[in-house]
């Protein structure tokens, strides 16, 4: 057993005008914490089996491979440590990434970001108006939420189904009431957190909703190449105007290159680099090209091959674990792709409350209400768990500590 001090997700708190004398934008009234943050710092300690982020595993990064990358770029290529332009060669060969995925793009439509956090961050600065409106998921991405949080904007929620993920009929509904977002804000593949997938039949739905109303959709694919069995195509694969599209290498490569990117109509890109020079001036010219480096050796389709079988695997072993020791009328979601299982407990039990003794047990979760948006109640009985992370011998452990915290609720 473990000791923790209370408890680290804390509700939404109103914060001061002023701290330590400064005066602060508005916005800032209503920050919350950081889960994510949190979790990072609750992973550290001993004992403790963690489903709450969505680490890829590090015992399988290509760690060699990357050091010939990286000996190739630092001994032949000195520009990689200046300011310099994004590199050309990793646009082409995310190019051919997408080519995999279904979608036909020129390198001129790559624009390279750190990340696909700050792809998000730039198209909302660049699409959305303080006060605007964005349509989303009732329970989403916590990072999508801190990334229009300065806006103060409208959010127009919609319920995503574990089966087949995004209403796309309450998406209707909004736009024919005549609403007008700035965009659509959609996870087709690898939902996070719900871990679920959009249906064929709602992606075209979807597409079409955006060329009739003349709505933009950000697509977030960060779990997209990470499919288990045959990949439904992207948005962006269906349509070439609507579909801003953001991915990343973070989840298939590591976090730490910090490297991912936007695909966009070409006369979009300058204005995105204005937002981009103002954020950091230039995203890491190294990582950047030490991914390149490592693309050109053809390791990649191996690599990504491994970690794909590994995930399905991990991803069985959580699901069986979770029908041998969770509580009858117990849901969850069969991903097929990413790394995340939803769980809807029955609804009597709240998950955040089963926190401090899940982690007094030596297992970690985040609670499925911290995906809720502002003012919405949903998820309370929920909880999100990562499969990628921990080795299938943890996930039975961990999964048995927690069902007995369950049980013991219950």
């Amino acid at each position: 057993m473990i000791t923790i001090d209370p408890p680290v997700l804390v509700p939404r708190a109103e914060t001061p005008h002023t701290i330590a004398g400064l005066p602060l934008a508005a916005w800032t009234r209503a920050i919350r914490p950081s889960t994510i943050q949190e979790m990072l710092g609750l992973m550290g300690r001993p004992g403790v089996i963690s489903f709450a982020l969505g680490l890829p595993a590090p015992e399988l990064f290509p760690v060699d491979e990357y050091a010939r990358a990286a000996d190739r770029v630092l001994f032949g290529d000195l520009d990689a440590l200046q300011y310099r332009p994004a590199s050309r060669e990793i646009k082409e060969h995310i190019a051919g990434l997408m080519a995999s995925r279904g979608v036909t793009v020129r390198p001129e439509q790559v624009f390279l970001t750190t990340a696909a956090q700050q792809a998000l961050s730039l198209l909302a600065r660049v699409l959305l108006p303080p006060g605007g409106t964005v349509i989303c998921d009732e329970l989403v991405y916590m990072g999508f939420q801190q990334v229009v949080e300065p806006y103060a904007p409208r959010m127009l929620t919609v319920t995503s189904s574990l089966e087949s993920g995004m209403d796309v009929d309450a998406v209707r509904a909004h736009l024919e009431s005549g609403e007008r977002p700035a965009f659509i804000y959609c996870v087709t593949d690898g939902h996070n957190p719900l871990g679920c997938s959009v249906s064929p039949e709602g992606r075209r739905a979807l597409v079409e909703l955006a060329r009739e109303f003349r709505v933009p959709i950000v697509e977030d694919d960060a779990y997209g190449l990470l499919h288990f069995g045959n990949p439904e195509l992207p948005l962006r694969a269906l349509d070439d105007e609507w579909v801003l599209y953001v991915g990343s290498f973070s989840k298939v490569l590591a976090p730490g290159f910090r490297v991912g990117w936007i695909i966009a109509p070409e006369a979009l890109v300058p204005v995105l680099g204005c937002a981009k020079d103002g954020a950091d001036l230039d995203s890491g010219t190294f990582s950047q090209r030490l991914v390149s480096k490592y693309l050109d050796s053809g390791h990649f389709p191996r690599h990504l091959a491994t970690i794909r079988a590994a995930y399905q695997r991990r991803r069985d072993v959580m699901i069986e674990e979770i029908r041998r020791h969770f509580p009858a009328g117990t849901r969850y979601s069969t991903p097929r792709n990413g790394a995340l299982v939803w769980v809807e407990l029955p609804r009597a039990l709240d998950a955040a409350a089963l926190l401090r003794p899940a982690l007094e047990a030596g297992v970690a979760f985040v609670p499925g209400s911290a995906f809720a948006v502002p003012g919405s109640t949903a998820g309370r009985n929920c909880m999100r768990l990562n499969f990628s992370y921990p080795s299938a011998d943890n996930i039975r452990e961990g999964i048995a500590r927690l069902g007995q915290v369950i049980r013991n609720a219950a």
